[in-house]
C-alpha cells in the first residue's frame, strides 16, 4: 500500500513541476487529483488496519491462519537453568541469617557523626537569642538541599560545598540551626 501511495505522490510532485513549466493548469489539477487519491489510500489503509486490531484474537487467527496441517511438534533441547547460589540445596536444610541489631545512639550529636549523609538536629533557641539574632548579618553557611545553617567550623560539614549568607537571612529562608555546632548560641554570645 505504501509503495503505492510513493509513487502516486512522486507522481503528482513530477505533473506540479510540469504544470508550473509549461503554465498548464490541467497537469496541475491531474496532480491535485493524484495527491488526493493518494490520501484516500492512506485513509482506507488506515482503516483496515484498525478494523483488524479491533477484531476478536479468534476471528484473526482463524481469517488469517491458512488451512493446512500442522505438523507435530518436535521435541526441543530442554535447557536447564543453574540455580542461584544459596539454592543448591534444600530449602529446610538451610538456616536463616539473623539480623544484626541496629546500635542506638546516645543522642542527636552521636547520630549526625554516624550518619554523615543525615542532618543533624536543630539546635534549641531561647527566645531572647531568637530576637537578637533576628537582625544580625553575621554569616553562616548553609549546603545545598539540606534545611540546617553551621557555623564554618561545624564538624558536620566535612567537604561539603557551602553557601555563605547571613543568619537573619537564613532563618527568613527557612533554614534552621544546627545541632552540633550551635551557631545560634554562639553568635548570640558574641553579640552580648
Amino acid at each position: 500500500m505504501l509503495y503505492i501511495v510513493l509513487v502516486l505522490v512522486l507522481a503528482a510532485l513530477g505533473l506540479l513541476v510540469t504544470a508550473l513549466i509549461t503554465a498548464s493548469s490541467l497537469w496541475a489539477w491531474v496532480s491535485i487529483g493524484l495527491s488526493v487519491l493518494a490520501g484516500l489510500i492512506l485513509v482506507a489503509d488506515w482503516l483496515r488496519r484498525r478494523r483488524r486490531a479491533a477484531a476478536p484474537p479468534a476471528a484473526a487467527s482463524a481469517v488469517s491462519a491458512p488451512a493446512v496441517a500442522t505438523p507435530e511438534p518436535v521435541e526441543e533441547e530442554q535447557t536447564t537453568l543453574i540455580p542461584a547460589s544459596g539454592d543448591l540445596g534444600d530449602p529446610a536444610d538451610t538456616p536463616e541469617p539473623e539480623p544484626e541489631p541496629e546500635p542506638e545512639p546516645a543522642d542527636a550529636s552521636a547520630e549526625a557523626e554516624t550518619t554523615p549523609d543525615s542532618d543533624p538536629g536543630v539546635e534549641d533557641t531561647p527566645e531572647e537569642d531568637a530576637a537578637l539574632l533576628a537582625d544580625l548579618e553575621d554569616e553562616v553557611v548553609v549546603v545545598d538541599e539540606h534545611p540546617r545553617y553551621h557555623l564554618r567550623t561545624c564538624s558536620w560539614l566535612g567537604t561539603r560545598d557551602t553557601i555563605p549568607i547571613g543568619v537573619g537571612e537564613a532563618r527568613q529562608l527557612g533554614f534552621t540551626p544546627c545541632d552540633v555546632c550551635r551557631p545560634n548560641a554562639a553568635l548570640a554570645a558574641a553579640h552580648r
